[in-house]
């Protein structure tokens, strides 16, 4: 051998040994005759280990399709270089992607006598190329969901009051708005939950991110987990595809968990960690995803009894109420109803188009009179109902029969919703979904109805 030959087999040697890429050299039914440090250490296996080895053996099942397709294609000549990406499997089990570039050795006779892989890792790229399809993917979950947000119509007349009771919470408003701090919404039904739920997040440091709502009672119990933290491709029947829980859509904004006391004990628990830890996991993943998420709850139930009784975890019940803000029913802001028919009115005229001038004195007090068992949400219900069917310039309401003079009523709070709701339901002929349907009449969404209805025992009579 001459002395050119045998200095450019070191030179080779050398190259092939401390190479920054990995290289293999296989026979044509794919088993390693030979390969660098470079490629033993992408892989994890020591020379001795790969030597004998396929190199489907250390593929990636997904990624063998693709390899034997490319191998029988160079079998028959069709093509003798290429270069694919693919993963292999590293000893310890996790996959390493890498881009393989493929060189046939062939005879003079045409057959192969060996293949010539050069191996780059692309590791980095590939987990910055995942990142940015996980960005793109939450940022397209996030406006299919504002989308949504914005198709629903949300006013704010409700934000009308000279009451002082009115007056005082605003100021409670004020002073928490610009924290981060957990607040609990209380109040009863219509009395404006959600209203005060945004004007927190939009007055706040998070307005700028999302503010994503739950409605815990409206949610197939068998759903909420998902609705909530998310799911893998595959991780129950139906799930054919990965989606963003609302926390993780909510990562660096609010999240309002509209009727809280509705949720399930075993929910309550998984509830409590992420106020804990900020922290859950996607059904179907063992990932722990971190969120900062400013957490708003509202109810119109008495969490405190319900936790007291057990129907609702103590350590949760403390962990919502580090600021309790209790909304007052119309009934006791009999002074702000002025207000909010005549902003009520304003908004439903220009909205259907009518001329309404003239608001009898005749009908305000009797809008003051009466009990609004629906609160604000009904007195608003009953405005757009009366502008719809004006055929002149002045508003008259229909008010239900009962009318009950201010401060005084009769039963606990329970029996007074079940009545009202008794009430509309008998009007409606039970009829719960659609147009003036019992759900409409009370301004709830249909599954918030069938919740308080079975909460109340109410059910159709035979």
């Amino acid at each position: 051998m001459s002395q050119f030959s045998t200095t450019f087999e070191k030179t080779f040697h050398a190259l092939f040994e401390q190479g920054t890429v990995g290289i293999s050299i296989t026979r044509h039914d794919g088993v390693y005759l030979d390969m660098n440090a470079r490629f033993c250490e992408l892989v994890g296996y020591a020379k001795e280990e790969l030597l004998g080895k396929n190199f489907r053996d250390i593929t990636h099942p997904d990624d063998l399709p693709q390899d034997n397709r490319y191998a029988d294609q160079r079998g028959v000549g069709q093509i003798d270089k290429f270069g694919i990406e693919k993963r292999y499997l590293h000893k310890d089990g996790h996959p390493v992607w890498v881009t393989v570039y493929v060189s046939a050795l062939r005879e003079v006779d045409g057959r192969i006598s060996g293949v010539v892989s050069v191996i780059v890792d692309v590791s980095e790229r590939k987990r910055a190329e995942d990142e940015l399809r996980r960005l793109k993917d939450q940022l397209q979950a996030e406006n299919i969901y504002l989308r949504e947000e914005i198709q629903e119509e949300h006013h704010f007349g409700e934000m009308i009051g000279q009451s002082k009771i009115f007056r005082r919470v605003l100021t409670q408003l004020k002073q928490v708005t610009p924290t981060r701090t957990t607040v609990l919404i209380l109040g009863e039904t219509g009395t404006g939950k959600e209203l005060i739920a945004r004007a927190i997040h939009h007055n706040s440091l998070r307005k700028d991110h999302p503010l994503i709502r739950v409605n815990c009672a409206a949610l197939p119990s068998h759903l909420i987990e998902s609705e909530l933290f998310g799911h893998e491709k595959g991780a129950f029947t139906g799930a054919t595809a990965k989606r963003f829980g609302r926390f993780e859509l909510a990562n660096g904004g609010t999240i309002f968990l509209d009727e809280i006391g509705e949720l399930s004990l075993d929910l309550q628990a998984k509830l409590l960690r992420v106020l804990q830890d900020c922290e859950f996991e996607r059904l179907g993943s063992s990932r722990t995803i971190r969120s900062d998420v400013r957490i708003i709850a509202a109810t119109n139930r008495d969490l405190a009894a319900a936790a007291r009784s057990g129907q609702f975890r103590q350590d949760l019940y403390y962990r919502l109420n580090v600021y309790p803000l209790t909304l007052p029913p119309l009934r006791e802001r009999v002074e702000d109803i002025p207000l909010l028919v005549q902003g009520f009115t304003t908004l439903f005229s220009k909205q259907f188009n009518k001329s309404i001038t003239r608001i009898p004195q005749a009908t305000m007090e009797r809008l003051q009179r009466y009990s609004w068992p629906g609160n604000i949400r009904e007195l608003r219900n009953l405005v757009e109902r009366a502008i719809i069917t004006a055929q002149d310039d002045t508003l008259r309401i229909d008010l239900p029969e009962t009318e009950t003079p201010k401060g005084k009523r009769d039963g606990t709070l329970e029996e007074i919703e079940r009545d009202y709701i008794l009430r509309i339901l008998d009007k409606t002929g039970w009829r719960i979904q659609g147009q003036s349907g019992a759900a409409d009449l009370l301004g709830l969404n249909p599954g918030t109805l069938r919740s308080r209805m079975r909460k109340l025992g109410i059910v159709r009579p035979p």
